[in-house]
């Protein structure tokens, strides 16, 4: 009887253990699963892939806030040209945290082509940046679309544009400041500069293959009066026209709009719209594509939205200035699918086609 009794004790003994560690062990995950709940209601922030360029004020929100768990370090920036104090906005109002960033620093004169690679990477260590931060852009005009452009091809691996600007982000009563935040540089880079060559096409690609390969094709993003050669668009560019060959992409009314991209509330336009108008002009979206304006900040916005739709796309780099540099080039001035076009060499152009007024930068 006492040995059953033993046995009986031993066995109520171990039935305790086990019962206690199984009770230990749903206790923690019921505390994991509250955990993981928690973090789900810290983090509402939708997520958004690094393919993806135009996000909005709420996204950018988030990150701030800490809110989007794939977003570990970042730096948000006000582009404009020149330094701070050269700015329209950022000294009278940015986004709390905000840097300055100079346009200049990704591009060069007299072309207004891309800085060397080592230039590139210098600029983006002073700014803190190396292929790994996320970063966050916004400006007045189409200078923040050539930064961006300049840094996917440098290798920053995600890089973003507040869509509607400043705007966007006040109208939401969201913290902004006056006092300048300055950068904290970082010293490597973490890849070779430039990682996509293949973003940028240069004059000489565009010679060899305008006209001779059906697979590509030049659009030129600017106005009307640009496209048709009756003004250069620039007070220092003396002459109109475009590259024999080249489609129009279209842009805004004048040389300083982008209109036909851009809502009424400084927003993009839904990419299908904007798919839509460059089919109705001829452009298709299968094959490659090659954007350019005058000096490359119109032609990177094309360049960027054909982009995050993952499209064969690239901005030629030169432009129209570039091109109208070399004497030899062939050059249409007038809308190709009419009578009245005419083929030139750019040696034949008269030089007194620049802007009269200051000229967009764009």
């Amino acid at each position: 009887m006492k040995k059953h009794l033993k046995k009986l004790l031993v066995l109520c003994l171990v039935l305790g253990v086990f019962c206690a560690c199984s009770k230990k062990e749903d206790e923690k995950k019921t505390d994991v699963k509250q955990t993981e709940k928690k973090e789900e209601k810290k983090s509402t922030a939708k997520k958004v892939s690094k393919e993806t360029v135009f996000v909005d004020a709420n996204y950018v929100k988030d990150v701030l806030d800490g809110k989007v768990k794939d977003v570990k370090n970042f730096v948000i920036a006000e582009v404009s040209w020149g330094e701070v104090d050269k700015s329209p906005d950022y000294l009278k109002n940015h986004i709390k945290g905000a840097i300055h960033i100079n346009t200049d620093t990704v591009e060069k004169e007299p072309v207004w082509n891309l800085r060397s690679p080592e230039e590139l990477e210098k600029s983006l260590l002073n700014y803190g940046i190396d292929k790994d931060t996320t970063v966050i852009l916004y400006g007045q005009n189409t200078g923040c679309a050539r930064v961006a452009t300049a840094y996917l091809y440098a290798g920053v691996e995600n890089v973003k544009i507040l869509n509607g600007g400043l705007k966007s982000w006040t109208d939401k009563n969201y913290p902004v400041e006056k006092e300048e935040t300055k950068p904290t540089p970082v010293k490597e880079f973490k890849t070779k500069v430039p990682a996509h060559p293949e973003y940028i096409t240069s004059i000489e690609t565009v010679k060899e293959k305008l006209g001779k390969d059906n697979n590509f094709q030049l659009i030129s993003i600017r106005s009307e009066n640009e496209w048709l050669g009756k003004e250069s668009g620039y007070t220092y560019i003396p002459r109109a026209g475009e590259p024999k060959g080249a489609l129009w992409g279209k842009a805004g009314h004048d040389k300083d709009s982008m209109d036909f991209y851009i809502n009424s509330d400084g927003k993009y336009k839904d990419f299908s719209e904007i798919k839509k108008m460059w089919e109705e002009q001829g452009i298709s979206t299968d094959k490659q594509m090659s954007f350019y304006c005058g000096t490359g900040w119109r032609g990177s916005v094309a360049f960027l939205l054909a982009h995050e739709n993952g499209l064969n796309a690239s901005l030629y780099d030169g432009g129209w200035n570039q091109w109208q540099m070399d004497d030899k080039l062939p050059v249409q001035i007038g809308d190709p699918k009419s009578k009245d076009v005419e083929y030139k060499k750019v040696g034949d152009l008269s030089k007194d086609k620049a802007s009269k007024d200051p000229a967009c930068k764009e």
